[in-house]
């Protein structure tokens, strides 16, 4: 694979992209045979809480959200490059040493890559529906996934689910409901930089709501079960997505 640029133009804007320090890709991570991955290390406060969004789109959450919470530190996965380099240029110009994102697959960054009990909160917003059935191994949601996600959190952490897809919905409900030993389901509450009547205030929920779309949320509780996964050795055969092919990014 040609190695990506540190800069590049973004053609909406016809503006030059600098990702800086903030945007990171696989390279930048220890090799596999340093062991488990504690992305804590990157931030200037690495005792601060961590939380962890599953595509982050252009960044609209992690930039809205980190800007009022100083006090956790936020690491943003996202699959496209253009969307990377977008955001990491974002984080960059609003200078949210907090913050970064990383280019790679959200998945293989769970099963292979990351230490236990690190993560405050993992964040899935619009992911990708992926309506065919032969599709559905690609969601970010499965059982293999949640058990990892219980892996990664620490006691009490949370994973926060939003849709506005009616089967993805059900997928999700259907795993909440298969994996009770490992969360307790509570209600969704808004983040503190959600606008008034949002449920999170991401691009995609906007856009959405303009579109005529309901949404649906769920927050998933870690509980306190033994024993929990090891890292996965060996990478999976497929690669899972994060966002809707059809529409605007985050």
């Amino acid at each position: 694979m040609r190695p990506l640029p540190s800069d590049a133009m973004d053609p909406a804007r016809g503006k030059r992209l600098d990702i800086g320090h903030f945007g990171l890709r696989d390279a930048d991570m220890p090799p596999h045979e340093a062991g488990a991955w504690d992305p804590r290390a990157l931030f200037a406060c690495p005792s601060n809480p961590l939380e962890i969004e599953i595509g982050s789109g252009k960044g609209t959450f992690l930039c809205q959200q980190a800007a009022i919470q100083p006090e956790s530190n936020f690491l943003g996965i996202e699959w496209t490059a253009d969307f990377w380099r977008s955001t990491a240029d974002r984080l960059r110009r609003n200078k949210l040493e907090h913050v970064r994102i990383l280019l790679t697959d959200a998945g293989d960054l769970f099963r292979h890559r990351l230490a236990d009990r690190i993560a405050h909160v993992v964040h899935i917003y619009f992911s990708d529906p992926w309506p065919k059935g032969r599709h559905h191994k690609r969601r970010v949601v499965q059982t293999d996934t949640l058990t990892h996600f219980h892996r990664v959190l620490a006691p009490g952490g949370e994973l926060r689910l939003v849709t506005d897809h009616a089967a993805l919905w059900q997928w999700y409900e259907r795993h909440a409901e298969m994996h009770a030993t490992l969360f307790e389901r509570r209600p969704f509450i808004p983040p503190t930089s959600a606008r008034p009547g949002e449920v999170v205030g991401t691009n995609y929920e906007r856009k959405f709501t303009r579109d005529g779309r309901t949404f649906n949320a769920m927050t998933l509780v870690r509980r306190e079960v033994q024993p929990t996964p090891r890292l996965q050795s060996s990478p999976p055969t497929w690669k899972s997505f994060s966002r809707h092919p059809d529409s605007s990014p985050t």
